[in-house]
């Protein structure tokens, strides 16, 4: 009898560290991993943003407030406050 209810003690515990577990990656990575700017680009980069297409990032962790344009190079993490931001975004929304 004491080897029945010692089976089934650690079968429950091996299920709650299971179940435990696999909560835990759930809240660590819920789908896909957001984008984030570490840094932000000083300069005006507006001849180097292609489309239409822009992102608006806030500051959380170690990413930094900014707004995300795309290149033909990949991403590139802007100053929400600059003003060429602010006009590029201002075009964007026009058209």
């Amino acid at each position: 009898m004491s080897v029945k209810i010692l089976s089934i003690t650690l079968l429950l515990v091996s299920m709650c560290v299971c179940c435990h577990s696999s909560e835990d990656t759930h809240r660590h990575h819920p789908g896909p991993v957001p984008p984030c700017c570490t840094a932000v680009t000083k300069g005006n980069m507006t001849a180097d943003v292609v489309g239409q297409i822009y992102h608006e990032l806030a500051a959380r962790g170690h990413c930094v407030k900014a707004i995300i344009f795309y290149t033909k190079d990949g991403k590139l993490c802007a100053d929400p406050d600059a003003q060429w931001v602010k006009d590029l975004i201002a075009k964007m929304k026009k058209e």
